[in-house]
């Protein structure tokens, strides 16, 4: 009777859990909708000198230790999703944050990985750094994974920090199957069997965060990066949804964390 009372009482405590990261996942779902319009725009990078029109202004590099940090959406999103996550960056003493918008027309994530290449290279040349650190929430994470290990991106990418990303695959929502992007983000795509390829020298550090309740991947473990080339971290969140992971505190300090270069032994981050 203890038995079976226990295991009762474990099943209301999950469900008590899914109600409350659903009922999350609601309210930061109905945020958005009333950000989305703010971020249609790509942001500005920065202004050109007066007098100088051929050449972009460099940000003086003297004293900074923070390479710049590129935010790159999931699907069918824009850069407004990052609004708490650049906010606790540049408060915490990052100086520059881009959020990168990608066309909505995009069909192909190789196509968007290479444009993804020429806009690191700008912000190389606007700011002065050799290299950039890049976090992806959802399709952005694979996007910017694509670039540093297939297309030389490692040369340019410290960092990338993963959110959500099905980097083995999903199976979650069937009805977008018509789409080109969906179809390369579920598991055993062209694009993600050319991802499990080798990956010999790649130099970018990997760090990919990724919940149990995380309604977006089927099975929720295809979020983590599991390479043996690659050199890569798996962050496990307990009961955080996919929207919330973008803008939840317990993970953003996760990836100040992560962009600092420092591991927690467990692997974990609490996100209660």
């Amino acid at each position: 009777m203890g038995v079976l009372s226990f295991g009762v009482g474990d099943r209301l405590v999950r469900q008590a859990a899914y109600v409350r990261a659903a009922a999350i996942e609601i309210a930061i779902l109905t945020g958005h909708v009333f950000l989305y319009p703010t971020g249609i725009f790509q942001e500005r990078g920065p202004e050109l000198s007066v007098g100088e029109p051929e050449e972009p202004t460099r940000i003086p590099t003297a004293g900074r230790s923070h390479p710049p940090v590129l935010l790159l959406h999931g699907f069918v999103d824009n850069r407004s999703v990052f609004a708490m996550l650049r906010r606790s960056l540049r408060r915490h003493g990052w100086p520059h944050v881009q959020a990168v918008n990608y066309s909505p027309l995009t069909c192909d994530i190789r196509t968007a990985a290479a444009l993804l290449g020429r806009h690191v290279e700008q912000i190389c040349e606007q700011t002065g750094h050799s290299q950039v650190d890049i976090v992806g929430h959802s399709l952005g994470g694979l996007i910017a994974r694509y670039y540093t290990q297939r297309l030389g991106g490692d040369s340019r990418v410290r960092t990338v920090i993963t959110l959500g990303t099905p980097h083995s695959g999903t199976r979650a929502a069937p009805l977008l199957n018509p789409h080109p992007i969906v179809r390369q983000m579920r598991p055993n795509s062209d694009l993600i069997e050319e991802l499990a390829e080798p990956a010999p020298g790649c130099r970018t550090r990997f760090v990919a965060f990724w919940s149990d309740w995380d309604e977006m991947m089927s099975p929720v473990e295809a979020a983590r990066l599991d390479h043996p080339d690659l050199i890569a971290r798996n962050v496990h969140v307990a009961g955080v949804g996919h929207l919330t992971m973008p803008v939840h505190a317990a993970i953003a300090a996760g990836i100040r964390q992560a962009l600092l270069g420092e591991e927690r032994a467990s692997g974990a981050v609490d996100a209660a």
